[in-house]
């Protein structure tokens, strides 16, 4: 079974109508889209504003920022190797990126999804870390400690370019509300990979528990996108 379901963004497409795209095709997926004012209920929440918990970006800060910098933020993150790293900045900016969100603890899709990113890293060899980058956010930073996540990592073998994402249980939050995957109850995150190729705003998403030589495909598709200036 496959499921994929992609969105071009130009540099002209406001960036924030990302989060409405993916909360919108997530909700039609899972069945669970009943009416417009919900979506914009949901888009409302996905664009709250960052506090100060979160390392808000002074209006100074963000002065000739990109569009894309200036929604996604700077919000800082912690991976398994206990090292911050920047939303925008580090995992996003100019990058080929696989977004996978998940719980460390979770007795059903899980693993299964990971087991697909081990797959696909193991397709892509060296590429990994050079021309895409594959970034699993738990929706259960509590429990899900850097260290408890690098001790999952090292089960599935993640090398190099692989980042297992936790930290304050409020910048985690915010992060996943901008990447449209924020859940009350962890047992509700979605099975879905966003692959994105934020160079040249090309986005897809994937059902994470497809045959892992579908999903690699989709993965190549995003990575051999150019900018329209360049085709």
């Amino acid at each position: 079974m496959k499921i994929v379901i992609a969105e071009k963004l130009n540099k002209t497409t406001p960036v924030r109508l990302f989060a409405l795209a993916i909360t919108a095709m997530v909700s039609l997926y899972l069945g669970q889209l009943s009416t417009v004012a919900q979506v914009k209920s949901q888009l409302r929440t996905a664009l709250v504003e960052q506090d100060a918990r979160t390392g808000q970006q002074s209006p100074t800060q963000t002065t000739g920022q990109s569009a894309a910098h200036k929604y996604f933020t700077d919000v800082v993150l912690i991976n398994q190797n206990g090292e911050k790293m920047r939303l925008y900045s580090d995992l996003l900016k100019g990058k080929v990126v696989i977004f996978d969100f998940f719980f460390a603890t979770c007795q059903g899709s899980c693993l299964p999804m990971n087991r697909n990113l081990q797959k696909i890293q193991e397709a892509l060899g060296a590429r990994v870390g050079k021309d895409v980058y594959i970034v699993s956010i738990t929706v259960d930073p509590t429990v899900d400690t850097p260290a408890s996540l690098k001790e999952y990592a090292k089960k599935l073998n993640a090398g190099p370019g692989w980042y297992f994402l936790s930290g304050d249980k409020a910048n985690v939050e915010f992060a996943l509300r901008k990447l449209g995957q924020y859940v009350d109850d962890k047992q509700n995150h979605t099975n879905i990979f966003i692959i994105g190729n934020e160079r040249t705003g090309l986005w897809k998403k994937a059902f994470g528990l497809a045959r892992s030589d579908e999903l690699i495909k989709v993965v190549e598709s995003v990575i051999e996108d150019q900018p329209v200036s360049d085709k």
